[in-house]
């Protein structure tokens, strides 16, 4: 399953919207998305698991990536 991360980088700071990055990692469980990206210490704000439709749409944008972690 692909999993739609939003976050900010920056773990010391408070989240504000116009900072929040997004990547996808592919995973079983929202639980081991966490355990991926915990090395990197984003402040993670939100995971959404990714409808086929979604990904479809996705897809379709030039920066789309699936990070291999």
């Amino acid at each position: 399953m692909i999993f739609k991360v939003y976050y900010q980088k920056d773990f010391s700071q408070i989240p504000v919207r116009e900072n929040t990055d997004s990547l996808f990692v592919e995973a079983e469980t929202e639980r081991e998305v966490r355990l991926k990206l915990a090395d990197k210490h984003y402040n993670i704000e939100y995971i959404q698991p990714v409808s086929e439709d979604l990904l479809k749409h996705e897809k379709q944008k030039d920066d789309f990536k699936v990070e291999n972690l």
